[in-house]
């Protein structure tokens, strides 16, 4: 479907003037950025309560406006982190805190809230899907993407750590040459596969001593994002 004219101008608007957080995330907030990698920002905004009396909504997501740059709403984010989203849940624990006001901190304070062993699921589920593309790349190429296979192990490292400890740490730490290694296609894929499987072994074993809970604390968030609501509520109706 084709958008109105100003759409993108509309959306860029509300990431201009009520963003409450911003951060880098992906390669350089991981700790695994080389010299070439890019600056991925990501963000949220809060449309102002009137924009929700029109038939027209504000929208979820808006790419834009800088290069690299996407921003969700504040409703649509807190909906994606309670499924417990990866990207989502990174976003909001990247140690790169670029801006971030009262409404920012305030969700930044409630980052416990979102986790639970809902993340098991969704990070496994997200991995199959890009290890399904892998190895389409390899059947086609003969090696896969390895900059993905990289990121991919990364991610199963991230969820068996979560699952441990009850704490999402984005940061690769000590894994930071294993994981370049695979970039670099240094490993090879059966060796790489093989880590794979030993970290999906590896969260089997967290998952049922998870210090996390079984459900996110759906209500906390729910109170948060009705007093955001508030809060604008009485804004001015842009024209």
């Amino acid at each position: 479907m084709r958008e109105s004219p100003g759409t993108e101008e509309r959306g860029h608007a509300l990431v201009r003037d009520h963003t409450v957080y911003t951060c880098v995330t992906g390669s350089r907030a991981f700790g695994l950025a080389t010299e070439g990698s890019d600056t991925d920002r990501r963000g949220v905004f809060v449309a102002p309560t009137p924009l929700y009396w029109r038939f027209d909504k504000p929208p979820t997501h808006v790419t834009g406006p800088l290069d690299e740059q996407f921003s969700w709403e504040v409703e649509r984010f807190c909906t994606l982190a309670l499924r417990a989203n990866p990207t989502v849940l990174e976003c909001l624990h990247s140690p790169l805190v670029e801006y971030a006001d009262a409404v920012g901190r305030e969700l930044l304070a409630l980052r416990g809230a979102f986790l639970s062993r809902r993340a098991e699921a969704s990070f496994r589920g997200y991995a199959a899907q890009q290890l399904s593309r892998l190895e389409a790349t390899v059947r086609a190429q003969g090696e896969p993407r390895w900059k993905h296979a990289m990121h991919l192990v990364r991610l199963l490292i991230s969820c068996r750590d979560l699952l441990r400890t009850g704490r999402l740490e984005i940061g690769v730490g000590e894994h930071r040459e294993a994981l370049l290694a695979v970039r670099r296609g240094e490993r090879g894929w059966d060796a790489v596969r093989a880590w794979m499987r030993t970290l999906h072994e590896e969260i089997d074993a967290a998952l049922p001593r998870s210090p996390l809970p079984e459900e996110p604390d759906r209500a906390r968030v729910e109170d948060f994002l009705i007093r955001v609501r508030g809060l604008t509520a009485a804004a001015p109706r842009p024209a």
